[in-house]
């Protein structure tokens, strides 16, 4: 990872009108990433590198853009109303931004978080596109147009397309002011191949359109995505639209759903567990098209809930729901019972409710730190530290002999195997300057320490990397340079060697992993 010194952090919010603080970005995101956004090499956004604030559009754009690199990570911290008159493009090397929208664009490494007295995204929305690593928490998003004035971001409150994997999204409010006659469309909409996303402890309501996975009934290369412990209030269907897609829906309170809920359609697979269903239509099945979807279902309450009658496009689940498929879950989780998600939810699912969570006991929780608006300070540090790899081969069992391998992109005529074959002469290289690369097993190994080893001739060095617990997503560690890198030692199926900087095309031809 490419961390900024101190010095260099100041410089940067000093270019960009914002404060530096002292807070790291792994403290300003509380906790770690949940379900599906664990996976894939895992979900830390801006972690370990530069924290700074903003309290306009433009700050947060200016933030992007003045990165050393589109990878370079960032956690930034809002706080005040975001809205037309204060967002603006602005132009860099690291960021391909818009005026009128929070554009996060071909970008990776971002943490955007709410602090003080709250970040409200008004009539502005945050448009996710060709990105990844991507954390979104405690904010509120509202009242965003695809039609009437202003528009912003087609209408979503929060919109992902265009090859997006691995975002979270916690802890937010999203809401609209009526459904599409009125010129709203969606409230978090997945699409184009969007991938490993979690959406947890959020209120999503007022709207005719809760979100899909899934543009059209051909978009079908979306998803994994997890909804958890969420709060869907007051919308006319989509909570969500499954089109094609796998989803895991659990402990999440859905109250007056006026039309349909959870629409599983065209192959699309849900996993519905101990949800709350309360005054409400047809809160599961498959509606509006006669390409049926498939769904689990375990422990759900429905409390006062409507069915319809099946028909050519219309075929609910209820009154008696059962399930008609299995759908595997990779992840941990524990399951608050039904009975009280909606107190459980109540308390927790939102901007301003401290980032409370329920760990399975029907109590919520505050974990700590929570994101604060501190004090400025002219020396910010940085919470992770830069480990210098070194020349000296670690004694002991390569770990790597035998095991698996799989990563985020491959480059033509290389493999990810290549990288635990024991050979020199043969390579891995991700399509681009940036890329993950793992190494994994079918049960959990302790791991202290891996050699990264280029091939000869590599024509683009490493410059930055992380170490990541491909099991959790945890930062390991992070610095620049191949040769070894040492860590506290852990116990993890998959580790992750997570590039994030080169000088070109970087070229790994041993990714060996030792106990000790």
């Amino acid at each position: 990872m490419q961390l900024l010194a101190a010095g260099a952090a100041t410089a940067l919010a000093a270019t960009i009108g914002v404060t530096a603080l002292a807070v790291s970005g792994a403290q300003a995101a509380t906790g770690g990433a949940t379900g599906f956004a664990t996976q894939n090499g895992g979900t830390t956004g801006g972690a370990g590198g530069a924290t700074v604030k903003a309290t306009t559009g433009t700050q947060i754009h200016a933030a992007l853009c003045s990165r050393a690199s589109a990878s370079t990570p960032i956690t930034i911290q809002v706080e005040g109303t975001i809205n037309h008159a204060n967002t603006a493009k602005v132009s860099g090397s690291s960021c391909s931004t818009a005026a009128g929208v929070i554009e996060l664009k071909q970008i990776s490494n971002v943490t955007i978080v709410g602090v003080g007295s709250g970040a409200v995204f008004d009539q502005l929305g945050i448009h996710i596109r060709e990105s990844s690593n991507v954390i979104i928490q405690n904010v509120t998003v509202k009242n965003v147009k695809k039609s009437g004035s202003p528009t912003s971001n087609g209408g979503d409150a929060i919109g992902m397309e265009s090859d997006v994997h691995n975002v979270w999204v916690d802890h937010a409010t999203l809401e609209a002011s009526g459904g599409e006659s009125e010129g709203f469309d969606g409230l978090f909409d997945m699409k184009a191949n969007t991938k490993y996303v979690t959406l947890s402890y959020s209120i999503l309501r007022n709207s005719g359109r809760g979100g899909l996975v899934g543009s059209s009934d051909s978009d079908l290369q979306n998803g994994p995505v997890t909804f958890h412990h969420n709060l869907y209030q007051n919308i006319d269907s989509r909570t969500p639209l499954l089109r094609g897609a796998t989803a895991h829906i659990y402990d999440n309170y859905y109250l007056n759903l006026n039309e349909s809920g959870i629409n599983a359609r065209a192959g699309g697979k849900a996993k519905v567990e101990n949800n709350y269903f309360k005054s409400s239509k047809d809160v599961l099945g498959t509606f509006y098209t006669d390409l049926p979807g498939t769904w689990q279902v375990a422990g759900n309450i429905f409390d006062s809930v409507t069915w319809s009658p099946k028909g050519t496009d219309t075929n609910p689940a209820g009154p008696n729901p059962t399930s008609t498929t299995t759908v595997s879950i990779p992840y941990s989780y524990t399951l608050d019972a039904a009975s009280c998600v909606p107190s459980v939810v109540a308390q927790t699912a939102g901007a301003g409710t401290g980032l409370k969570v329920s760990d399975g006991s029907c109590t919520p929780t505050t974990p700590t730190p929570t994101p604060t608006s501190t004090t400025p300070n002219p020396t910010p540090t940085t919470a992770t530290p830069t480990p210098t790899p070194t020349a000296t081969t670690p004694t002991g069992t390569n770990l790597s002999l035998g095991a698996g391998a799989d990563g985020s992109s491959k480059a033509s005529g290389t493999s990810y195997g290549n990288v635990i074959d024991g050979s020199l002469t043969s390579y891995w290289s991700p399509n681009g300057s940036t890329g993950q690369i793992s190494v994994k097993w079918s049960s959990a190994t302790s791991v202290s320490k891996i050699n990264v080893r280029e091939a000869s001739g590599a024509v683009g060095a490493i410059t930055s990397w992380r170490v990541l617990n491909g099991d959790t997503g945890a930062v390991l560690a992070s610095g620049s340079g191949a040769g070894v890198i040492s860590f506290s030692a852990t116990s993890l199926k998959k580790v992750t060697l997570d590039i994030t900087g080169s000088s070109g095309t970087p070229r790994v031809a041993e990714l060996e992993t030792y106990a000790k």
